[in-house]
């Protein structure tokens, strides 16, 4: 297979190269979860040798690291570009209710997005040079201040600083809720055992948390 490798050389050549393993890497979690998804794997999926595809890509986590951004601005771009949360209800919590809301509905619809955030520290930003770790970063960063923006424009008293801790912290829940409501087979057979209650749908969970995030910011802002 490597002998059969013609190297690409050319600006364009490289864009679609990229592209053509970004894709493959998207198929693949469409199926499977990140962590079963091994470099070997994927290259044989491209129909590379393991060497050719890291001439693209930084490593397995830089690829995945790579979809993770293009995912994050897809999400951000279809925010930004929806229409104003609206409500008609007086009740002391509806703005920041109809926000949250917003957001899990938006969130709910990208479950490769939920999935890549749920291994973004503990896994993606590991076995990452130092030169792609501050390129990511600074991306992340850009995101992290679109998101910020947006919930100042939706929740136009919520300070800079409030605003930019939510960003953060939308993700966060995001991802830590996605790992923890797909536990391994053998944990899923312990809860059960254990006579625990049903897991609650991710997008119910996910629901309360962002709503219990904004109303208590706003709550102790006084921006209600």
């Amino acid at each position: 297979m490597a002998s059969e490798f013609q190297r690409a050389r050319r600006p364009e050549q490289v864009a679609e190269r990229r592209a053509e393993i970004l894709q493959v890497a998207r198929e693949l979690l469409a199926e499977h979860r990140l962590a079963e998804i091994s470099l070997r794997e994927l290259s044989s999926q491209v129909g590379l040798a393991k060497s050719n595809v890291l001439r693209y890509f930084d490593s397995r986590e830089g690829i995945f690291l790579e979809l993770l951004d293009v995912e994050w601005r897809t999400w951000l771009d279809e925010l930004e570009g929806s229409s104003e949360v609206m409500t008609l209800s007086r009740a002391r919590h509806a703005r920041p209710i109809a926000v949250a809301d917003r957001l899990t509905e938006s969130l709910a619809e990208r479950p490769l997005l939920c999935e890549l955030l749920s291994s973004l520290a503990s896994v993606l930003e590991h076995n990452i040079s130092l030169e792609y770790a501050r390129n990511f970063k600074a991306r992340a960063a850009e995101n992290a201040v679109r998101l910020r923006e947006w919930l100042r424009a939706n929740l136009p008293n919520l300070e800079k600083a409030t605003a930019h801790y939510l960003a953060g912290a939308v993700t966060l829940v995001a991802g830590a809720l996605w790992s923890y409501q797909r536990p391994s087979a053998n944990v899923a057979l312990v809860n059960k055992e254990m006579g625990g209650l049903p897991a609650q749908p991710f997008v119910d969970n996910l629901r309360v948390g962002l709503r219990t995030y904004l109303v208590g910011a706003s709550e102790l802002h006084g921006l209600l």
